[in-house]
């Protein structure tokens, strides 16, 4: 197989997948190995992708997908999730929330429970939730990202470390056994890495897709997640693995 029908066949695997490792594209290309690691390193010195530890990241997916085109992927998964998250808030609780689309989702829920504090880096948050009487909000400061809307920064970490919660609501780029939590920036690792250190309790909202998937950045282990939501339930090695490490697996279908 040439380079060129390489190349349009990994274009197209990462075009359906978003991130794949090395191993799994020498499957699905039925080339070794060695010849992917060397192919992915051409097509990210061409601007094709962006390699990765062990893999490769659509360039898309690299240049990170603004707040408002994520919140309108996989939405039925995204809302079936949510609604499982809010289903474990109660009146009163404090909660930190990051600014992923899928934590986002449990605004709508979020506001039928009373007398929450919410404290948050996600600029979408404040504004569904900020003319709500029954909830009190903690706008985390920083240096703005205007495609996430969202905080991050120095600032925004050390204001999170002011602070305690009982629970944080997290989203991920990806997770695996091996990694743990990934995430497609530092700066969106180093905040999760924040609310996890100061949170009794983590909540981990990810879709069926990112499950077994690395992203650039390792942010926590998932010996730090107390419960994974997701819309369908992971493999049975990966279920096996995560009782061991004491995380609770919520989902929409039963194993």
């Amino acid at each position: 197989m040439s380079f060129q029908e390489r190349k349009r066949k990994i274009l197209n695997i990462l075009e359906e997948f978003d991130q794949l490792s090395v191993a799994e594209i020498s499957e699905k290309i039925a080339v070794s190995p060695a010849t992917v690691r060397r192919d992915l390193k051409d097509l990210d010195a061409q601007g094709l992708l962006q390699r990765t530890h062990g893999g490769a990241i659509k360039q898309e997916t690299q240049k990170f997908t603004g707040f408002h085109q994520k919140k309108n992927v996989s939405e039925s998964k995204k809302q079936l999730i949510a609604k499982l998250a809010a289903d474990q808030v109660k009146p009163g609780d404090t909660l930190f929330m990051d600014c992923g689309s899928t934590v986002f989702a449990m605004c709508s829920y979020l506001k039928k429970i009373k007398f929450l504090k919410i404290i948050t880096n996600s600029l979408p948050v404040i504004a569904e939730l900020m003319n709500c009487p029954d909830i009190s909000i903690n706008l985390i400061g920083g240096e703005l990202d205007q495609a996430r809307r969202a905080v991050h920064g120095q600032m925004a970490l050390e204001h999170i470390h002011h602070y305690h919660a009982p629970k944080a609501f997290i989203g991920t780029d990806g997770f695996s056994i091996k990694k743990g939590l990934t995430s497609n920036t530092e700066l969106e690792a180093s905040i999760t890495k924040a609310f996890c250190i100061n949170a009794d309790q983590v909540y981990l909202l990810c879709d069926s897709s990112k499950i077994e998937r690395n992203a650039y950045v390792q942010s926590v282990s998932l010996s730090q997640i107390t419960y994974l939501i997701t819309d369908t339930p992971p493999a049975p090695a990966v279920l096996n693995e995560l009782s061991v490490m004491g995380t609770i697996t919520l989902s929409g279908e039963k194993d």
